[in-house]
């Protein structure tokens, strides 16, 4: 459905470089990188806001590269919803389709479906400063899918709102997206929302494309050390690698790791902090990685417990707060660290 090539466009204290991309018919891609990495701006030059400086932005089939928005049959939603305050929710989702001319029994019909499909049709002459920011975000999706959009945009669509209207309207998203076959592109700061939603991911930092894979690919396999502490990879290590009877082993100096990996010589390995099981002594455990260490740092994640044990490395762990409790711990417990060869990702 998208195919971006080579795509550059300069500002003053920012660029875009040389961003190539594809996007297929009914996916729901999300852009994940952190505040200033330039995934609006990406949005918007997909829209046909900005026109690069260099490179092609293709539509369907066609090159739209200088196309005014307008032409391009996109809808766009932006987190503060944009909503008309001086016309109610029925009129706001009408907008789109009086522009285009359409008739008004159409309209109607068109206005009808959608708002029943969103679950909005009693909110239908309510003003839009009288609802939730949950129902401003439901309204503004309405207003931009009424006009049969090839392609939706979605910039950080669920940033103001609340955890629990968060997750509600991620599963509605993620379902609409299912349901109506329609390509979306999702950008977030947020990692939750990205390996929730995406069918693939586009980490943009700095305004480079930095990897583009399933969430999977993502979170367990970053490319890059940068990468990797972005997505939540918290225990990253260097040591020297060596192979042996096809295992590698890991010398980290307090420490050797086993991992699968066919690398030797210098390198960096990560694990994700839900890899690691806390052990207490006397429990038994079937993975390569076993450390005996101390709880030194405790802090609450609802509904997770962090715990940083220092075992010649600190790593970081997280387990339920049930786990927490039935094994007893606390700063200055003595445990066991241990994970998988297969959890450990070399990069």
């Amino acid at each position: 459905m998208i195919r971006i090539k080579g795509l550059y466009k300069d500002w003053k204290e920012f660029s875009l470089k040389n961003i190539d991309l594809e996007i297929k018919e009914g996916e729901y891609f999300v852009i994940l990188g952190p505040t200033g990495a330039g995934k609006t701006l990406a949005l918007e030059m997909i829209a046909g806001f900005h026109s690069p400086d260099k490179g092609e932005i293709w539509i369907g089939g066609q090159n739209l590269t200088d196309a005014p928005p307008e032409d391009r049959n996109i809808g766009f939603i932006y987190q503060d919803y944009s909503l008309f305050p001086h016309l109610d929710v029925k009129e706001n989702v009408e907008f789109g389709l009086k522009l285009k001319n359409v008739s008004k029994d159409k309209i109607e019909e068109k206005t009808r479906d959608i708002m029943e499909l969103l679950g909005i049709s009693h909110l239908s002459h309510r003003q839009p400063s009288t609802l939730s920011g949950g129902e401003q975000q439901k309204v503004a999706i309405a207003r931009a899918m009424v006009v049969n959009p090839r392609v939706l945009l979605l910039d950080e669509p669920l940033s103001a709102l609340d955890s629990k209207t968060q997750d509600r309207l991620r599963d509605e998203l993620k379902q609409l997206s299912e349901k109506q076959g329609l390509t979306m592109i999702h950008v977030t700061h947020d990692r939750v929302e990205a390996m929730a939603l995406g069918d693939r991911i586009g980490v943009l930092m700095d305004g480079k494309l930095r990897q583009v894979g399933t969430p999977q690919q993502i979170f367990h396999r970053p490319l890059n050390e940068e990468i990797a502490s972005f997505v939540g990879i918290d225990n990253i290590y260097e040591g020297e690698s060596r192979i042996e009877n096809g295992i590698a082993r890991i010398n980290l100096g307090e420490l050797e790791i086993e991992a699968i990996t066919g690398k030797e010589g210098k390198v960096k390995l990560c694990v994700r902090p839900e890899e690691i099981t806390i052990l207490r002594k006397g429990s038994r455990s079937s993975a390569r990685n076993l450390f005996e260490g101390r709880v030194v740092r405790v802090s609450e994640r609802y509904p997770l417990m962090k715990l940083t044990i220092d075992a010649g490395k600190e790593f970081q762990a997280v387990i339920t707060k049930k786990s927490f409790l039935e094994l007893n711990l606390k700063e200055g417990s003595r445990v066991y660290v241990s994970f998988k060869a297969s959890s450990v990702h070399v990069l």
